[in-house]
C-alpha cells in the first residue's frame, strides 16, 4: 500500500474514534452532534492537504489529542467481560437469605 492510502486509513481511524470518545464525554445527543460537525469541520480544514510530511504531523497530533481526551470510564458494550452492564449487581451478602415457602396458602 501507498504511503498516502496509510494515511488516509488513519486519518479514518482518527476520525471515527474521536466521534466515539466524544460520545463517551456528551451526555446528550445533541451536544454530541453539535461537537461531531466541529470536529468534522476541524478535519475538512486540513481536506487538502498534500505534502504526506504535513499529514504524518497532523495525524501524529491528532493521535495524541485522541489519547488526551480519552476517557477514563469509556462504555463498552454491555455483554462484553468489562462491559457496562457485564455483571453490573453485586453478590448478595451472605446475611441476606431468601426463605421460599411454596406450601404456604
Amino acid at each position: 500500500m501507498s504511503t498516502r492510502a496509510l494515511q488516509q486509513q488513519r486519518a479514518l481511524h482518527l476520525y471515527r474514534h474521536s466521534l466515539k470518545t466524544i460520545l463517551y464525554w456528551a451526555v446528550r445527543r445533541e451536544l454530541w452532534f453539535t461537537e461531531g460537525e466541529r470536529l468534522r469541520a476541524e478535519f475538512d480544514k486540513h481536506k487538502g492537504v498534500a505534502d504526506t510530511t504535513q499529514v504524518e504531523r497532523l495525524l501524529s497530533k491528532g493521535e495524541s489529542r485522541l489519547r488526551e481526551y480519552a476517557h477514563p470510564d469509556p462504555y463498552i458494550v454491555p455483554y462484553y467481560p468489562g462491559g457496562s452492564l457485564y455483571a453490573r449487581n453485586p453478590p448478595v451478602q451472605k446475611e441476606y437469605t431468601q426463605t421460599l415457602d411454596f406450601t404456604r396458602e
